[in-house]
């Protein structure tokens, strides 16, 4: 399904994002290598064991984009013209390898664009989730949305 334009969106605007999404080891992995990260809670099964959660714990910064990447075939796929910011990114439980991960999108701002009038920024609330129900990631994201062609 394809995102939708500034214009089609209203404030309170809710979708379940369909795709669903389980964490693997080598996600997790690949990940962290691929950033640099070489925190030992998230690629030492040893140290992991040690700490208080007991194993690997996934890589937050992967958990953010697998948020993201859950929601934009449904929100901004072929109408964003620029991602303009995350705030407020809280993280409130941990991931694990194995958690399977859905997440949710609210339209929390609807705003027209001051430089550009073919454009509007939505501001979304995301919702990262896992099997438990528990939201594992949440943010708001600011995006500029072309507006439908005339």
């Amino acid at each position: 399904m394809a995102g939708r334009f500034f214009d089609e969106w209203q404030v309170g605007d809710r979708i379940d994002h369909d795709i669903r999404r389980t964490v693997t080891e080598t996600d997790n992995l690949l990940f962290s290598t691929m950033t640099h990260n070489p925190q030992p809670l998230h690629i030492d099964l040893e140290s992991a064991r040690a700490s208080e959660f007991g194993q690997i714990l996934v890589n937050g910064t992967f958990t953010f984009a697998l948020m993201v990447g859950l929601s934009v075939g449904d929100t901004t796929l072929g109408t964003l013209v620029a991602n303009l910011g995350y705030d407020k990114l809280v993280m409130p439980k941990p991931v694990f390898i194995g958690d399977t991960m859905r997440a949710t999108s609210e339209v929390a701002e609807l705003k027209e664009s001051k430089s550009r009038p073919g454009a509007g920024i939505v501001t979304f609330t995301h919702e990262l989730i896992n099997q438990r129900d528990e939201v594992v990631c949440r943010c708001l994201r600011s995006a500029l949305l072309r507006k439908r062609p005339a």
